[in-house]
């Protein structure tokens, strides 16, 4: 069974920077993607960005463009999430996810959810 475990959250000033760490663990072969979304207290989750293994693309929703950064080690079934420049808005609860299957849309068809990690940015 996949499990994917979220580390790296916390408090910081707007401004600040965090960075986010998502391990995976129970599979045998790579996955499509991976990913995060976020959740803010009374808003629905939203996607933030994500990462493909094969080619090594990279998406960013249009509020952390600029601002974050995804990496990955698929050897160590790995992603990050750099976040710079952070913002009062950024705070919630931090999502790393993981794609099985290719669909033209990045932002849908997630399989597999970690179980999150707060970010909260004071102003």
């Amino acid at each position: 069974q996949v499990q994917l475990v979220e580390s790296g959250g916390g408090l910081v000033q707007a401004g600040g920077s965090l960075r986010l760490s998502c391990a995976a663990s129970g599979r045998t072969f790579s996955s499509y993607a991976m990913g995060w979304f976020r959740q803010a207290p009374g808003k629905e989750r939203e996607f933030v960005a994500a990462i493909t293994w094969s080619s090594g693309t990279t998406y960013y929703a249009d509020t952390v463009k600029g601002r974050f950064t995804i990496s990955g080690d698929n050897a160590k079934n790995t992603v990050y999430l750099q976040m710079n420049s952070l913002k009062p808005e950024d705070t919630a609860v931090y999502y790393c996810t993981e794609k099985w299957s290719y669909s033209t849309n990045i932002e849908i068809e997630y399989d597999y959810w970690g179980q999150g990690t707060q970010v909260t940015v004071s102003s």
